[in-house]
């Protein structure tokens, strides 16, 4: 068994906006397809052309899609009567850019899809994310680093248009 040490860096936003309306701007951006049925075209794709038109129709105008999305916060507002910050996890990627980075480092693929972060704080609504670059970075692979700063720009260009 072998250890690797990686250091990832996190890009914050704080936002004034409400919850609500950042959650809507990050879901009006990406594709929301039935992960069943994607999963299932997925599989029934005979090529990589097929592949990548039924990852084209489920990603939105960001390049990305919502594979999950978990409501951390109603599990921290149980135990204050249902009050409490709100707190949303979308797990978010796209299958075309993560087959880029993993055919040149397979261990990006434990990477992907990403989180994206967003909770109410004192100071406003924070958006989080660990940038993908950081992530892959101690690989050494320039190609894969080159797609992972373009995947990176891409979610943080979704985090300030939400954040605006």
């Amino acid at each position: 068994m072998t250890t690797k040490e990686i250091r990832v860096q996190r890009v914050s936003l704080i936002s004034s906006k409400p919850f609500d309306a950042i959650v809507e701007s990050i879901t009006a951006a990406i594709g929301r397809p039935d992960v069943r049925m994607f999963g299932e075209q997925l599989r029934a794709a005979k090529s990589i052309a097929e592949l990548s038109e039924v990852v084209r129709a489920a990603v939105g105008p960001s390049d990305l899609m919502e594979f999950a999305r978990y409501d951390a916060g109603e599990v921290l507002r149980k135990e204050h009567a249902g009050r409490g910050p709100k707190v949303l996890r979308l797990v978010v990627g796209n299958p075309l850019i993560m087959k880029e980075m993993a055919r040149r480092v397979p261990d990006a693929a434990s990477y992907a899809p990403l989180t994206i972060l967003i909770d109410e704080r004192a100071d406003g609504v924070h958006l989080s994310y660990d940038l993908f670059a950081s992530c892959i970075a101690s690989y050494g692979n320039r190609d894969a680093l080159a797609v992972a700063t373009d995947l990176d720009a891409k979610v943080e260009a979704l985090l300030k248009q939400a954040a605006a």
